[in-house]
Parts: structure tokens; sequence; C-alpha cells
């Protein structure tokens, strides 16, 4: 009961009437024209649902509210395993935002399990773009300082802050969240110099 009102307050009462349709299988006899239209149409669906729960989950973390994020990230990996397959690059926005969710929520080793597959499927896409890159990294060095391990949490946001600058450019706001990451984990380590230049920078 608890979890079925979780995924309702979450993201299930935004998104229940947009099931129906996909849910539903379409008549056999149907022309070759209207099969695809169907399928066209349930691809569209599919996608919009992708986009409405990754945005209502993104939403939920940025209020702190990561435990309700978590149900929408779930429908959104979900519905993006659907449209794109189990190992393409489309799904590791999904794996992140469910594993900044979980480790907001206190779930490290749930969020470990979704960095590992993102970070599975990024080292499987050969051609994977640096803005995919700087996110897999951010995640994986938030994740680190969540686990009080500062040298391996700057490591990946050091990596993060270089793939985003050489994407989006030094002074882009992509880049600056890197360094307002480095600066809370400098800020853990008590080096005031280091994080307040880094905050200076952002």
């Amino acid at each position: 009961v608890d979890h079925q009102k979780a995924d309702w307050v979450s993201i299930h009462e935004r998104i229940c009437q947009l099931l129906i349709p996909i849910r539903t299988s379409l008549p056999l006899l149907l022309s070759e024209k209207e099969r695809k239209h169907g399928a066209e149409q349930l691809l569209k669906r599919q996608k919009y649902i992708i986009d409405l729960a990754y945005s209502t989950a993104r939403e939920f973390v940025l209020d702190g509210k990561h435990k309700e994020a978590i149900p929408a990230a779930l429908h959104a990996l979900r519905f993006s395993t659907e449209v794109y397959g189990s190992s393409s690059v489309q799904l590791v926005p999904a794996y992140l935002l469910l594993a900044e969710a979980s480790t907001g929520a206190g779930r490290l080793p749930e969020a470990s399990k979704y960095l590992s597959q993102a970070q599975w499927i990024v080292l499987r896409t050969p051609d994977c773009s640096a803005a995919v890159q700087h996110k897999l990294h951010r995640g994986l060095g938030l994740f680190c300082a969540a686990e009080g391990n500062f040298e391996q949490a700057l490591y990946h946001l050091a990596n993060d802050i270089y793939l985003a600058s050489s994407t989006f450019g030094l002074k882009s706001i992509e880049t600056s969240g890197g360094y307002f990451h480095m600066a809370n984990v400098f800020f853990r380590q008590n080096k005031m110099d280091v994080a307040n230049s880094l905050y200076a920078e952002v």
C-alpha cells in the first residue's frame, strides 16, 4: 500500500490516463497503413511519458524530495527501455537520475547499482557524447562524496568539469555545476581556500 501510494503521489496520477492507450493492443484486422499509424502513435505516447516522468522526477530531486522522485524515475527508465532497448545510451539519464534520487534518499547500494548500469552502457558505446560522459562523472562524483570517498569524488568531478567545458564552454552553467560540487567536497575536507576560490568561480 505504501509503495502504491508513493507511486501515485510521484507520477502515476499524471500518467494514468496516458497508460490506457499504450496498454491496449491494436485490433488484428487493420490495414498496413493503420498498423503503421498505430505504431507511430504508440511511440509518440511512450516518448511523451518518458519526458513527463523524467522531468517530474527531476523536479522532485531539485526540491529535495528524493524518495518521491524514485517511482517517477523508474517509469522513465521502464519506458526508455521499451522504446530504445536495454543497452541504449538513451537509458543513461534515467539511470543517473535514479542514482541521484537513491543517494539523496540514503539508499547507497541501489544508487551504486544504477551508476554501474549507466557506466556499463557508456563504456559499451564507443561514440558516446562528452555531454553524456560529463553527467556520468558528475553522478559518480556525487556518489563518492556521499560515501565519504573524497579523493575519488574529486577525480570524477575533475573529469566532469573537463568534459562539460570541452562541450559547453568554460563559462557555461553545466561547467559551473561541476565547480560547485567540487567546492562542496573541498569544503567538507576543511580546505577552505580552495573551496572559496571554486565558489567564487561558480
